[in-house]
């Protein structure tokens, strides 16, 4: 409109001035100082925590989450960012922008993560700074593990799984179905026998939870006699049992 009419247009530019410390031309900021001069004034990861101590458990590749947690987590996973990430403390007085992993040696039992952060300064001017938190590894076996090296059959409950045909062609399946969705996990041991697979836990909830699994995935009746079992033909019989033996519960599953 203001070309048509014949007036005069002023274009706009971004101005500049000098870093009141060093002297350098700059964009004007609050603190009217340049992003090196600030960076040498004010240091916002003085406070951060730098280093901290996680517990990781070599058997079953888990994080101890003070007090008695564990986690499991892989190396270099989105889990085990979180979980170092978390394990820092002052962290809510900066804005956390990125985190990231530096890749270091496996046997190292060091893990670096690179985080980025922000926080207002001088006349609420915003510094962004990288800082570099180094978690250093030590190696202990969870309470788990630790009965389990101690005695390998102690054990709360089992599940047994039995078919009595001459192939194993069920149970492969029935394996591929176990690492699909990750069912064995609390599992302490897994054992082959003659016609079929026991399954030992230190939890008999975590036995009753990896049965009703079964019920749920194939939508199963639960048949609670021990004839009604063993009349149906090539069927999977699953028993909950105890050390001592002396209750057991038996499901008749068709796969």
């Amino acid at each position: 409109m203001a070309q048509e009419a014949g007036m005069f247009m002023v274009n706009q530019t971004i101005g500049s001035v000098l870093c009141c410390k060093c002297g350098i031309l700059m964009q004007p900021n609050p603190a009217n100082m340049c992003t090196k001069c600030l960076r040498s004034e004010v240091d916002i990861t003085e406070c951060l925590q730098k280093h901290v101590v996680i517990v990781h458990c070599p058997e079953c590749d888990c994080y101890l989450q003070p007090p008695r947690t564990w986690i499991k987590a892989q190396l270099e996973s989105k889990e085990l960012l979180t979980f170092c990430v978390k394990r820092l403390k002052n962290l809510n007085k900066v804005r956390l922008v990125h985190a990231e992993f530096i890749w270091t040696e496996p046997h190292s039992k060091r893990i670096k993560v690179k985080l980025t952060v922000q926080k207002e300064v001088l006349n609420r001017a915003i510094l962004e700074q990288s800082y570099i938190v180094e978690c250093l590894v030590h190696e202990q076996m969870c309470e788990s593990c630790t009965r389990v090296q101690a005695n390998p059959d102690q054990w709360v409950a089992a599940v047994q799984l039995r078919q009595h045909v001459s192939h194993r062609r069920t149970f492969f399946y029935l394996e591929q179905l176990i690492l699909k969705h990750d069912a064995a996990g609390p599992c302490i041991r897994i054992k082959q026998m003659d016609q079929g697979i026991d399954f030992f836990f230190s939890n008999r909830s975590h036995a009753v939870k990896f049965v009703e699994f079964w019920v749920k995935l194939h939508q199963l009746g639960i048949v609670m006699t021990n004839n009604s079992c063993r009349m149906i033909p090539k069927a999977i019989i699953i028993i909950i049992s105890t050390p001592s033996l002396l209750k057991s519960v038996q499901f008749a599953v068709k796969i």
